[in-house]
């Protein structure tokens, strides 16, 4: 496995929308300053490429889960800003239910042990 494969991991099927609308939870981002709270909050083990990300915010943004305006970056470039909305923030909410219940379920499975052996004795 190559270096930076050990290093990150992909991400299941629909859960982009629900770390793109944490991220934005946490304060207005551009789409970039999105990519870049992810990899820092998943303490560098998750990547989200632009080529997935703005499809993403664009959706988001159509479905009215984050509300996006231009402002002007921390380089001085002109880019769009997102924040969460009060149905992205019901969105989240119900998402983060949904994949906590997941995880649970999964976890429960996977330590599941053969009958008869000492760990389920």
């Amino acid at each position: 496995m190559a270096k930076d494969a050990e290093k990150t991991m992909d991400l299941l099927q629909g859960t982009l929308d629900m770390l793109v609308l944490k991220a934005v939870s946490l304060g207005p981002l551009h789409g970039y300053g999105v990519l870049l709270r992810i990899r820092q909050i998943s303490q560098d083990r998750l990547e989200i490429q632009q080529g997935s990300l703005y499809p993403a915010l664009y959706r988001l943004e159509h479905e009215g889960w984050i509300a996006g305006e231009w402002g002007q970056s921390d380089n001085k470039r002109r880019a769009r800003f997102y924040h969460l909305t009060a149905a992205g923030r019901r969105r989240l909410e119900a998402e983060a239910k949904k994949w906590n219940q997941f995880a649970d379920v999964v976890g429960t499975i996977l330590s599941t042990v053969p009958e008869g052996t000492a760990a389920s004795r």
